[in-house]
């Protein structure tokens, strides 16, 4: 009957939840790495949303970064107090964005003025991560209106820099020693449609840029300079199909099962046609299956540059912008795995499988210090595309299921 009474209750925020993530959208949060200005006014607005839920206590653990013009990359965690605090729930959502992209490939809406459409809300966050955090945040207003007494603390994490390395978010908490072992850690940063996966492992992450340098001349006359595009293409091409024919392996543990090696942003280089470009950049992001070492995926790059340096005589400078090797693996059969399976039964009659994910989430640096962190969220995935969407379904349905875990 209270399980009845909690998803009776969730249900009836729907509105309050819409509104809160439209809200959220329309401030921009990017990093300073792609040109942004941080998350600092999104994290003062959700301050207002928490203070008004009725948490135990909330907490700042801001990481300085002057890059940005506050200063500081806010990170917010929101408590409740359960029957016991020997034992703590953390879910872990993320307050940065990628940015818009191509804002001409937006068709439904501008990136950050969104826009409900037959049953979805749409905007550059709204999937990635703005649903999970909307929903968690629901979930504990739900348990506070009803008075209900968690089971144990829950513990709501809102962290920067996730789309750039986590090191001023979820890394920063970590070194403040905020997390025990025996936590349960959920990391609603994936998923399937149905939400009958939960991840438990990752790939290995290596992002990298190659700054090729020749000699600009003009294009009628390109015998006195040196392509430094040209050079740059045939290297990222090189590159390209190089490592995807050597770290060929298979896995269907993991979705996506193979490595993949995608060349991805492209700097801009010469401003007129007629000009052959002395400086050509081109980025990569790499996702490895873990039985790969970083090590010798990077020797191979060397390698293809320095011959390329030598037959072209351009000078190819490599930059590694990050580097993660594939944390251990969550055991399949842990409290936490067990407890949502259970939770996901109970809510919706779903029987979930467990793997892997080549996206990276902060549930990586959770496993690095021994906490078995899984990955759940129920979305169509579509992060990180123009007309980036949520369904308004999934936000309530995902809201139950973290409140049926509070209470579990």
């Amino acid at each position: 009957m209270e399980t009845q009474r909690l998803f009776q209750q969730v249900a009836a925020l729907e509105s309050e939840m819409v509104d809160a993530l439209m809200q959220l959208i329309r401030v921009p949060a990017v990093g300073p790495e792609s040109g942004g200005t941080g998350e600092s006014s999104k994290a003062e607005l959700l301050m207002q949303m928490l203070s008004k839920v009725g948490f135990d206590k909330i907490e700042r653990y801001d990481a300085n970064d002057q890059r940005v013009p506050s200063g500081k990359r806010p990170n917010i965690v929101a408590y409740l107090n359960g029957r016991t605090d020997s034992q703590r729930l953390w879910i872990v959502t993320h307050l940065d964005v990628v940015p818009a992209g191509e804002d001409s490939l937006w068709k439904i809406t501008k990136p950050f003025e969104p826009k409900t459409q037959d049953g979805r809300v749409y905007g550059r966050g709204s999937e990635d991560n703005g649903q999970s955090l909307v929903a968690s945040l629901f979930a504990a207003k739900a348990i506070k209106l009803l008075g209900i007494k968690p089971s144990r603390t829950i513990a709501l994490a809102f962290v920067s820099d996730e789309e750039q390395g986590s090191e001023k978010g979820i890394q920063h908490l970590i070194s403040e020693g905020l997390f025990r072992g025996d936590d349960l850690v959920i990391v609603p940063d994936s998923g399937r449609p149905k939400g009958d996966f939960i991840e438990i492992a990752e790939k290995s992450i290596l992002w990298f840029k190659l700054v090729t340098i020749g000699k600009q001349s003009h294009g009628s006359l390109p015998n006195k300079g040196l392509n430094a595009h040209r050079i740059g293409m045939q290297v990222a091409l090189q590159l390209d199909t190089w490592l995807h024919s050597k770290y060929n392996a298979r896995d269907d543990y993991f979705d996506v099962p193979y490595s993949t090696f995608e060349p991805t942003r492209k700097e801009k280089n010469v401003d007129a046609v007629n000009i052959v470009p002395g400086e050509d950049t081109v980025y990569f992001d790499c996702r490895i299956l873990p039985q790969y070492s970083l090590d010798n995926v990077l020797q191979d790059i060397n390698k293809i540059r320095a011959d390329f340096e030598e037959k072209t005589g351009a000078k190819i400078k490599l930059e590694i912008l990050q580097r993660q090797a594939s944390p251990p693996i969550s055991n399949g059969n842990s409290e936490i795995v067990a407890l949502l399976s259970e939770a996901l039964l109970k809510a919706r009659g779903t029987t979930v499988t467990v793997g892997g994910v080549g996206g990276g989430t902060c549930a990586a640096f959770f496993r690095n210090h021994g906490i078995p962190a899984i990955v759940w969220s129920t979305i169509d995935e579509v992060p990180h595309q123009p007309d980036e969407y949520t369904k308004i379904e999934n936000i309530v349905e995902d809201a139950k299921v973290y409140a049926l875990l509070a209470v579990m």
